[in-house]
């Protein structure tokens, strides 16, 4: 498809390259014929004049002799030829450049598209799952003749928790592609990140208890502009986070500090780290790393939306980690002057 489309657009440059090459030489050949016919003119007056007036006169050299039409013709045509040749050549040459640049030109709609394409084969690969468990599970005890209060039960508490899934996963694709298609904010509201991460912990302190993880806050009154909600759930995202790949009793810090006129969270965990090859691509959509799969369920998605929702207000997220030591995650925001 992207070969096809990129050979459309280079034939569709060089039909535009081959019209204006091909008018300029047009009103360039009959610009130069017309010319040439004027000096010939003029010679062949002068030489008239000439004879009328001085042929009398041996010691005066006559003017330059007219060209024949013959020889005029014979001009005309190889001019004709160099610019023919030389339309040749432009052709050759832009037949490479541009499909070259119908390569570049493509490039971006191809990553998007590919990048669709694949988002969708996740999306569906997603869905499947707790699909594929409910319609087993449903058929499992259609076989049965007779099911036990206790096996209804049991079934129906399974299916609510996959239908529980499909709705987490919906939301949170209807959440991304709201924040990858929508248009960008001048955000007027003016927020302290106290506040909102103070109502992120609030959150993920059911999460928090389970795992018996210790919040350890240190922040100052920094304010930024932007959206509660959405930087709400920036945090709630990476405490989540936190706790899920921090260890049992672990410890999680969340240090605000000004550096500039940017204000700098950080966000620190105690967890299993994030190997190196990974460490590129967990911004990704639907990217989790092999440790991760293992030892937590979800669909990769957060930190896609954590990252969207980062750039929304104008700021930059990253990340550090160490295998066994935890990872770092910083957000820098600007900061509201006064």
């Amino acid at each position: 498809m992207f070969n096809k489309a990129r050979l459309k657009l280079t034939i569709w440059y060089l039909v535009i390259i081959f019209v204006i090459s091909g008018l300029f030489s047009v009103a360039f050949y009959h610009a130069s014929t017309r010319e040439i016919q004027r000096i010939v003119k003029r010679m062949q007056i002068a030489q008239e004049e000439w004879q009328g007036r001085f042929r009398n006169f041996p010691l005066l050299p006559p003017p330059q002799r007219a060209p024949s039409l013959e020889e005029l013709q014979l001009a005309k045509q190889r001019l004709l030829m160099n610019l023919v040749f030389i339309n040749g050549v432009i052709l050759v040459i832009s037949g490479g450049v541009a499909y070259f640049l119908a390569g570049k030109t493509l490039r971006p709609i191809k990553l998007m598209v590919d990048e669709q394409n694949q988002f969708i084969s996740n999306s569906s690969h997603e869905l499947r799952t707790p699909l594929s468990t409910l319609r087993a599970e449903m058929e499992g005890n259609l076989l049965e003749k007779h099911i036990s209060d206790k096996q209804a039960r049991k079934l129906i508490n399974s299916n609510l928790e996959e239908v529980g899934r499909i709705q987490n996963l919906s939301n949170k694709l209807l959440q991304l592609a709201k924040l990858h298609c929508s248009l960008p904010i001048k955000y007027t509201d003016k927020l302290k990140i106290k506040e909102i991460i103070a109502l992120a912990v609030k959150r993920v302190q059911m999460l928090a208890n389970a795992k018996q993880i210790n919040f350890q806050l240190k922040l100052d009154d920094s304010i930024v502009k932007g959206d509660k909600e959405s930087l709400c759930e920036l945090f709630v995202i990476l405490l989540d986070n936190a706790i899920k790949f921090n260890h049992k009793r672990g410890t999680v810090r969340i240090v605000s500090k000004v550096i500039g006129d940017k204000v700098v969270i950080l966000v620190k965990d105690q967890g299993i780290g994030i190997p190196e090859k990974d460490k590129n691509h967990i911004f990704e959509r639907f990217y989790r790393s092999d440790k991760s799969r293992s030892q937590t369920e979800g669909f990769g998605l957060g930190l896609s939306i954590a990252k969207q929702i980062v750039e929304k207000h104008n700021g930059v997220i990253t990340v550090k980690s160490k295998i066994g030591k935890g990872s770092i995650f910083t957000i820098s925001l600007s900061l509201v002057q006064f």
